[in-house]
């Protein structure tokens, strides 16, 4: 019984003392040992030879030197001259000062720092190492260099266990392929991730990112960003509350609050979802969207079920459809489709195509409620097809048409329910300071218009009249002056002498219910 015990109790002092071991410094070997009590009171002189150097060891981390200070008492040293330091086969670290605490297990290497791992390379001057914590940091510069990035920064703190690397002040992480800045970012060696959580902007060869947290892989190149987030890509503009981006890809989209601004052709598209496609050079928004198109005095605001912008900056089109809206200062419109050429100013208002059956059954009213519509001032203009013409030069509306079955309503201002009437083949329109300012219908024209006493105001009679072309001119949003051309026939009646049905001309359909009257109609979601 007393050898078991006597057995057991030699066991736990071997585990004692190595235990022991593990807490105390060690000296392996020097070249010479001395001591100066008067120059460094309690410490062991360590210097090297010709064949060797100093050797250190404290609980599995070996420190090389060419000289050192060996504090027994306090389980500390100063190493200089090469240090050299190794933990295991991941951590390696050189310097030319190297101070450590074995109690502490902390130590401070200066002068020309370079810490190893697996993965990448830090230099530095200052280099602080928390063997406890398994944390190392610096705070007066550093470059880290790994098989992708060099990072550098004014402060920076490595993680060991986890290969994270914490930045804060100044902080450049660059290749050959983009360039990052940023206040503070989170760097994961092991997966190359980049983590932001202050102003950032990323600089690609054809893009920009800009946000104040986001996350971005420097190896796959792609990112997901948000808080005032933007991102410059082929001459557009993407914001978003929340923007993911693949350079490799070569795509962009945001969510919530979207914006898409194409700088040269100075158009903005928005809604709730929206996507860039470099390689086809087009963006769209199919959620909530509409498009702002900036003109010199004024903006044109278009909503529809899903907007695209296709093409090369210098000949991009917008197209929106289902259930577009449109809107300007004095102007509003709808159709099924818009299509928007950029290159000549062209902008193209559509009705989806008729089907056979639709042609066949369909009478001149019901067709018409399906044509593009526009309203200015009092006045409702149709059409099979409406355009609008841009000055590229000045950037203002320069000209309208109207295609096929052209109709004009204007409401009659002093009367109840009677309206001033015309109609022909086309209609072509044209601008002035970005206002409407004359009309000219023509081929097939009618007319139907209630007449007025100047001085009494009374009503006269209804002027019904044919002819080739008809002109008006437009003061202030309101047809001001009725011109006729080429051999007019008409007649005035007496209001009393005409039907209900005579009252109006054929295709007929006053469409004000349906008239958009303010911009957050189309920005609303």
């Amino acid at each position: 019984m007393r050898i078991r015990i006597s057995i057991i109790f030699l066991l736990f002092i071997n585990i004692v003392l190595s235990q022991d071991d593990k807490k105390v410094v060690q000296i392996i070997e020097a070249g010479s040992f001395d001591r100066n009590e008067n120059k460094f009171p309690g410490a062991n002189i360590l210097k090297k030879d010709d064949n060797t150097r100093v050797h250190l060891l404290h609980d599995g981390m070996d420190i090389w030197s060419d000289y050192a200070l060996f504090y027994k008492k306090n389980n500390s040293f100063k190493a200089r001259g090469n240090v050299i330091v190794r933990q295991g086969d991941s951590i390696e670290l050189f310097s030319n000062i190297l101070d450590y605490d074995g109690n502490t297990r902390k130590i401070i290497a200066k002068e020309n720092v370079i810490f190893n791992n697996k993965k990448n390379r830090l230099t530095t001057q200052i280099l602080y190492h928390d063997r406890n914590l398994k944390e190392i940091y610096f705070e007066n510069g550093g470059t880290i260099k790994d098989s992708i990035n060099t990072i550098k920064s004014s402060e920076g703190k490595y993680f060991i266990d986890t290969s994270k690397y914490s930045f804060n002040h100044r902080v450049n992480v660059y290749n050959d392929s983009y360039n990052i800045n940023s206040e503070k970012l989170d760097y994961y060696s092991d997966t190359e991730n980049t983590y932001f959580f202050g102003p950032t902007v990323i600089n690609g060869s054809d893009y920009t990112i800009f946000c104040e947290k986001g996350f971005y892989n420097t190896k796959n190149k792609n990112g997901y960003f948000v808080k005032k987030s933007k991102i410059l890509y082929d001459n557009r503009i993407i914001k978003g509350d929340s923007l993911i981006f693949d350079d490799i890809k070569q795509y962009a989209s945001g969510s919530k609050n979207v914006s898409i601004s194409d700088t040269i052709n100075k158009t903005i598209i928005k809604g709730e979802f929206g996507e860039l496609f470099k390689a086809s050079d087009s963006a769209m928004i199919t959620k909530n969207p509409y498009v702002i198109k900036i003109f010199e005095r004024d903006s044109l605001f278009i909503k529809a079920d899903s907007l695209f912008a296709v093409g090369p900056e210098n000949n991009r089109i917008v197209k929106g459809r289902f259930n577009v809206k449109f809107i300007k200062s004095n102007m509003s419109g709808k159709s099924d489709q818009f299509i928007m050429n950029q290159n000549n100013g062209l902008i193209r208002l559509l009705r989806n195509d008729l089907s056979k059956k639709e042609e066949q059954i369909l009478t001149s009213k019901e067709i018409s409620k399906k044509n593009p519509i526009i309203w200015n001032g009092n006045s409702q203009m149709t059409g099979d097809e409406i355009q609008f013409l841009r000055n590229i030069k000045t950037n203002e509306l320069d000209s309208l048409k109207i295609l096929n079955n052209a109709f004009v309503i204007e409401k009659d201002s002093l009367g109840t329910d009677s309206f001033n009437q015309m109609k022909g083949i086309d209609l072509f329109g044209k601008f002035e300071e970005n206002e409407l300012k004359k009309l000219n219908l023509v081929r097939n024209t009618e007319m139907l218009y209630y007449l007025y006493d100047e001085d009494t105001n009374e009503l006269i009679g209804i002027d019904k009249a044919i002819c080739s072309s008809i002109e008006m001119i437009i003061v202030e949003n309101q047809i001001d002056e009725i011109i006729f051309y080429t051999n007019p026939e008409g007649k005035v009646y007496p209001e009393k002498e005409l039907q209900i049905n005579e009252k109006i001309l054929n295709g007929f359909n006053w469409r004000i219910i349906e008239r958009i009257k303010n911009k957050a109609e189309i920005t609303r979601n």
